[in-house]
């Protein structure tokens, strides 16, 4: 069955030219990922991302760019910043709602609003990752002159638009997300170092360990998989209505509603908003004032505490799954489509009481998906804390992204076989 479909992929020109193209592009982000930028102890950086938990859940946004400190080293990071934060603004902002109802036009102008949002905030992080590295007591970046700050800067911020610019070529081509695969690409490319160090490295004494370790991963995908394809089916009835001569309606079909509508993002969110405190603390532990001392050291062991940061990220983790349901997902506006095209749910009347009721069966069946997300994340922690070891320090999340955005492309991918197959007929 996958040879055949395999087959049928490499049949169909239009889809074999867009599969090539998309892998030369992820081809391209690596080899820009390898690029590093001059006066950068590698070494010393690595060891410093080694240590420090925060910037590992860092580097899975970048890629696996940060660590080398390449030309691209921020990555999407920046870009997923400001779509957070649009995605707040839609739901304050009365002018923003309205555009995200245009369809296609007002899509086409908050993507470029984030656009433009992304370069100073890249400029942000860029200045920040630079006085973070530079102020460390490892030596990974030398002492900059004022050219060399902005330059260093400038070609950070240009990577971070760069990466952008790719993810969205790619999503053009509909073989996947654009930015999930340059995730994607990146937590990959770390597969085959981190088995060859786990095999140089192994410990017999560590067997135990290591199946421990094995089950978890199969178990994890294994319910990753089930949550991203499980459904509930609301039965969906339309009434027969006579044109003319012909009789149209009177069938019965389902509308589904995923456990899971919203994916990896959560994760994503969650990720992005608990970097935020650490990193500013650790920025402001420099600034002369012992009160700014006191409270950044305050906050740097409190994020340190793993029961403290493991609660606080599964609780972020829920939330930021009901937050962004909410926002993909319109009852009302299902309620009015199904009234306007004459379906309606047994038992209930159409409009208002049917969409009160699609609101209430998503948040029921969210909240598996919200649990599930949750305990994904925290995973990591809770075997560091049983078996005593940082062997998956940030296996959770990168595990999930990898599975999700396999499931989203294969789905993409048979999309475009079935749209050629009617077409055909």
């Amino acid at each position: 069955m996958f040879f055949n479909k395999l087959v049928q992929i490499f049949k169909i020109q239009e889809l074999r030219n867009s599969i090539f193209f998309v892998l030369g592009m992820l081809v391209v982000f690596r080899i820009a990922a390898h690029i590093p930028l001059p006066g950068v102890n590698v070494e010393n950086l690595k060891n410093f991302f080694a240590q420090n938990q925060f910037l590992g859940l860092v580097n899975i946004l970048s890629g696996g760019a940060l660590e080398k400190f390449s030309i691209v080293a921020l990555g999407v990071g920046p870009y997923i910043t400001a779509s957070i934060i649009f995605q707040l603004l839609i739901m304050i902002i009365p002018r923003l709602e309205e555009l995200s109802k245009e369809g296609e036009s007002g899509y086409f102008k908050i993507n470029q609003y984030t656009r433009l949002l992304t370069v100073p905030l890249a400029v942000l992080q860029s200045y920040g990752i630079i006085t973070l590295l530079q102020r460390s007591e490892q030596g990974i970046i030398s002492q900059l002159n004022i050219w060399n700050w902005i330059t260093t800067i400038i070609v950070l911020t240009a990577g971070t638009i760069f990466l952008m610019w790719l993810g969205e070529l790619i999503s053009e081509k509909k073989i996947g997300n654009g930015i999930s695969l340059i995730i994607f690409a990146g937590i990959i490319s770390e597969l085959p170092m981190t088995v060859a160090q786990i095999i140089g490295t192994f410990d017999p004494t560590q067997i135990f360990n290591l199946i421990i370790f094995i089950a978890l991963g199969l178990i994890t995908v294994a319910g990753v998989v089930y949550i991203t394809e499980a459904q509930r089916n609301i039965p969906v009835s339309y009434a027969k209505r006579i044109r003319g001569m012909k009789m149209y309606g009177g069938m019965e079909t389902f509308l589904p509603l995923k456990v899971n509508q919203v994916g990896m993002i959560p994760i994503i969110f969650a990720i992005s908003l608990i970097l935020f405190p650490p990193l500013v603390a650790q920025l402001l532990q420099y600034i002369k004032g012992t009160w700014i001392i006191n409270a950044s050291q305050f906050v740097i062991s409190l994020f340190n505490n793993q029961l403290f940061y493991g609660i606080l990220y599964f609780i972020l983790v829920i939330a930021f799954t009901y937050f962004y349901t909410s926002v993909v997902f319109h009852p009302h506006k299902i309620a009015e489509s199904l009234q306007k095209q004459g379906g309606f749910i047994p038992g209930l009347r159409p409009g208002r009481w049917t969409a009160e009721y699609l609101g209430g069966v998503s948040n029921k069946i969210i909240l598996a998906g919200a649990l599930f997300l949750g305990t994904i994340a925290v995973l990591p922690l809770i075997t560091q804390q049983a078996l005593g070891t940082e062997a998956m320090a940030v296996g959770g999340a990168s595990l999930l992204i990898v599975v999700s955005v396999v499931i989203e492309t294969i789905k993409q991918i048979e999309a475009q076989l079935t749209m050629r197959e009617y077409e055909e007929l």
